[in-house]
């Protein structure tokens, strides 16, 4: 069995898991969430604590297994703490705001860009060149963060777009003569 399927998934207090057959629901304060596993992997519940068995021994069964426990382990995590993806947008006149659900970014393009806030992430701006993407669902988080961050990317010349407050860039060199 793979080591990441091997380490059961602690769920808190606060956090309410319910298994129907291949079905796993889980609600805490930060939202609830519903997935439906494969059939060759097995969940068993034992007091606050959630297993992982392969129900045959292929390679395909075992890597699900793991994969399974991954992504159950993100949802009791997204419902429990929830997830966030900080954005910086640098350059001149770079602004981003939030005005009900629409944020409204002004990249240097000849018009605003307005990105729709879908359900179940949130979007807050603590300054005018900060994003801050949150949700429980943290494959939706990365998902808005990249589609953001997608409408301007780092340019590699003077550093100059959107990017992940983690990320760094690294500058080219200018044409010499």
């Amino acid at each position: 069995m793979s080591r990441v399927a091997k380490a059961p998934v602690e769920v808190p207090s606060g956090v309410e898991v319910t298994l129907q057959g291949n079905d796993i629901q889980v609600k805490g304060p930060k939202g609830q969430m519903a997935w439906s596993c494969h059939r060759l992997v097995s969940l068993n519940q034992e007091e606050g604590t959630l297993t992982f068995e392969p129900r045959q021994q292929s390679t395909r069964a075992v890597a699900l297994t793991g994969t399974t426990r991954a992504l159950v382990q993100n949802m009791v995590t997204g419902v429990s703490e929830g997830f966030e993806r900080r954005l910086e947008l640098k350059g001149v006149g770079y602004r981003a705001q939030v005005q009900g659900s629409t944020l409204n970014l002004t990249l240097g393009f000849s018009h605003p860009v307005h990105y729709e806030i879908p359900e179940g992430v949130t979007i807050e701006c603590p300054s005018q060149t900060e994003v801050v993407v949150k949700g429980a669902d943290k494959q939706q988080v990365g998902q808005v963060a990249a589609q953001i961050r997608g409408y301007r990317p780092p340019e590699p010349y003077k550093g100059k777009g959107v990017r992940y407050a983690d990320e760094r860039v690294v500058l080219k060199e200018a044409k010499k003569k």
